[in-house]
């Protein structure tokens, strides 16, 4: 980080929004939008556009839908070194 830039570390848990198409009720659906959020998130990809260093800060779990999270936040120049794989059960 450069002395004078900005940063900020977003800690909370990250989510996968599945969203139907057309408004059908989940029982209707073949198909979902995927899209990963939650607060913490949302902050520090907001951040991260207005020219901050964003750090997201959380655990996912080790598996490819996990990577798709971290993934999608470093598109948006989220900085993802701080978030954890755990095994899954």
């Amino acid at each position: 980080m450069q002395s004078d830039q900005q940063a900020v570390v977003a800690l909370g848990e990250l989510l996968l929004r599945l969203t139907t198409k057309g408004h059908e009720r989940f029982v209707q659906a073949r198909e979902f939008d995927a899209r990963y959020t939650g607060a913490e998130a949302n902050v520090a990809v907001a951040l991260a556009h207005l020219g901050f260093e964003a750090y997201a800060v959380s655990t996912v779990p080790d598996h490819e839908i996990g990577q798709a999270c971290i993934n999608y936040l470093r598109q948006y120049g989220v900085n993802t070194d701080h978030i954890v794989r755990e095994e899954t059960a």
